[in-house]
């Protein structure tokens, strides 16, 4: 079953797509120090920066012209989700989480999210459902671009909305603080080849469920669908 086959008429006109940010939804806006810390991610999943390569405070302000004030947030948020090590008294090292904590990171990633889809299918309001569809057929056209960098912008927003949609502040909020710690290996992932059309499928059996109220379908489909995305990260890892 599809979108389509959906009963029409009852979503209202209006689309409505609620952000995340600290447990409520809001406008969020992406900061110099999170521009960092994706264009530092990205180099070091891709191996541009070698496991043990040191990331000095001022050699990074100057190659990216900005104060130590931004680069400082960027590397505590990259301990954060593991890739950089802060070493005392030598400083910021890559480094690179193992294999089990990586995984450990997915499991529970995949269980906060189909908590969120599940709750999102009980207690989504016709307004958030309107959205959810709205960013999921903007993603739809997307997926046909090729451009994984503007599909995880928009993709954030999808996941966003179904936090939102669970209408449960507190479970939105760890949801986000432990996407924010996996995000640059769900990021990495788009890269594959045809990734972005299987993201696709996936993110539509997430919202078909939710759109029949399938707390159960809803969660089964996110939870796989994370568990895929952990799949293609190690397909990624591989090939670079």
């Amino acid at each position: 079953m599809t979108l389509d086959d959906l009963p029409p008429g009852t979503l209202p006109a209006e689309p409505v797509v609620p952000r995340v940010d600290r447990a409520q939804p809001s406008v969020h806006k992406v900061t110099r120090a999170e521009e960092l810390r994706l264009q530092l991610a990205d180099e070091i999943v891709r191996g541009t920066l070698a496991p043990g390569a040191p990331l000095d405070e001022t050699d990074i302000a100057r190659r990216f012209s900005v104060s130590r004030t931004p680069v400082r947030e960027a590397l505590r948020q990259l301990v954060a989700s593991g890739l950089v090590e802060a070493r005392p008294h030598r400083g910021a090292v890559v480094a690179q989480p193992s294999f089990e904590r990586l995984t450990s990171m997915f499991e529970a990633m995949a269980e906060l999210e189909a908590l969120c889809a599940g709750l999102a299918a009980e207690r989504m309001s016709a307004a958030e459902r309107h959205g959810l569809e709205a960013v999921h057929e903007e993603l739809r056209v997307l997926s046909y671009a090729g451009n994984p960098d503007r599909f995880h912008e928009v993709n954030e927003r999808f996941h966003n909305a179904i936090y939102a949609g669970s209408q449960n502040g507190y479970i939105a909020e760890i949801t986000l603080a432990t996407r924010v710690r996996v995000q640059p290996f769900r990021r990495a992932q788009f890269r594959n080849l045809g990734r972005l059309a299987k993201s696709q499928a996936e993110h539509d059996r997430v919202v078909v469920a939710i759109m029949r109220g399938d707390k159960q379908g809803a969660a089964a489909a996110m939870r796989a669908h994370i568990e895929l995305v952990r799949g293609e990260y190690e397909i990624y890892a591989v090939s670079v």
